[in-house]
């Protein structure tokens, strides 16, 4: 698979100055983690999944998580194990290289090895498991039936903490809860693939809720539990992993308070108005601009529960020219004992030493989402994914 692969070769030709790569679920965990992108949530009760999973893959979406928790009654959650199973032999008989990266977001431990067994040869289509609340106490279990379903199954699988509870909002215990998950992920780092916020239950702590005129950034009390995830887990040394962005919650606006956060002149130079109508209408600007405070504060790739949440996140992630021709600047061999130059474009100072790691994650990003030509826009990606 690769990012913006539902489009048409000549179209990402005249799109792209370097492609996405491809990858597939044997990729390296680096790679793979930095390619997430959108993940997009789905209840795993729902009857036609594996046809939505065929045709949302069909749209560009590259990882998606089918859900046995918060997202189904708790009633419902044996119905929604015996649904997967089913689904997941209708997706094996579908062509292997038109899936995206499947998880089972599930609700307690034990369940890991339960469904892996009762997948039997179809778990070669599943990628790993979502454990939602996780702490250093809850997640212990959670990676140690990981390892011990993927040394039973012969397959390789990944997990992904989903950072949520309480503790990491209140402050007289977040530092002591942030360096239990650290040594946690830490002791199986070679099976974390990414770390996921929950700022949905974050806000459930004090009874909030953002509206769509607002990014997670500016509720200041969740502001702050990002930047300490960051700070502690998302680290440029080596030490750090993939955090990934919150998830956006609304689809349409019915009644707007505040002036629209999308500015007019990016949408005019390409001649798209029509567009950035579209996306107002439908709650996007609000997106857009968290998705911008997202990478500029560390995270990569994002929760969805919409699949037009997608193709926002995953335009936005594409490398421009200019990042492209900076972090080429930087990275290259003579420039190794460090020094300032001016930038390509001479707008901007390049300091080597300084900006080798944000150069190095910039990489890393056009490897996997490609880099934009210099002519080309967020807003000309965004109008070339549009289905139909």
């Amino acid at each position: 698979m690769r990012h913006f692969g539902h489009i048409a070769p000549e179209v990402r030709r005249r799109l792209f100055h370097q492609e996405p790569c491809e990858f597939g679920t044997d990729s390296p965990a680096r790679l793979l983690a930095a390619a997430l992108g959108a993940t997009l949530y789905s209840p795993a009760t729902r009857p036609r999944l594996a046809d939505d999973v065929v045709k949302q893959a069909g749209h560009g979406v590259v990882s998606m998580v089918l859900c046995l928790e918060d997202s189904i009654d708790d009633a419902d959650v044996p119905a929604g194990e015996e649904n997967l199973v089913r689904q997941f032999a209708d997706l094996a008989t579908r062509d292997p290289g038109r899936l995206p990266l499947l998880f089972i977001r599930v609700r307690a431990a034990e369940q890991i090895p339960d469904l892996v067994a009762r997948l039997g040869a179809d778990v070669r289509l599943l990628s790993g498991f979502v454990f939602p609340k996780f702490t250093e106490e809850r997640g212990i279990p959670f990676l140690e039936a990981l390892a011990h379903a993927e040394s039973a199954s012969g397959h390789r699988l990944f997990g992904m903490p989903v950072l949520e509870t309480p503790e990491l909002m209140y402050r007289e215990s977040r530092v002591a809860a942030l360096e239990g998950i650290a040594r946690t992920v830490d002791k199986y780092r070679d099976r974390v693939l990414a770390l996921r916020l929950g700022v949905t239950d974050f806000c459930a702590s004090y009874g909030l809720r953002r509206a769509p005129d607002m990014t997670a950034y500016d509720v200041q009390i969740v502001a702050s539990v990002i930047a300490d995830v960051v700070n502690m887990l998302g680290r440029a040394d080596g030490t750090g992993f993939t955090v990934t962005g919150p998830v956006w919650e609304y689809f349409r606006v019915p009644e707007r308070m505040f002036k629209p956060l999308l500015r007019t002149s990016p949408f005019l130079e390409g001649q798209a108005v029509e567009l950035r109508e579209k996306l107002i209408e439908h709650a996007m600007d609000g997106l857009l601009r968290e998705i911008s405070l997202d990478q500029a504060n560390g995270l990569l790739g994002k929760t969805c529960i919409h699949p037009t949440h997608v193709l926002p996140v995953h335009a936005l992630s594409v490398v421009s020219h200019e990042e492209f021709s900076d972090a080429a600047d930087i990275l290259r061999p003579e420039r190794g004992g460090g020094g300032v130059l001016r930038s390509a474009y001479t707008n901007k100072m390049n300091e080597v030493k300084p900006h080798r790691a944000w150069a190095e994650r910039t990489m890393l990003r056009a490897e996997v989402f490609g880099v934009a030509r210099e002519d080309v826009s967020f807003v000309d990606l965004l109008a070339a994914g549009i289905p139909g």
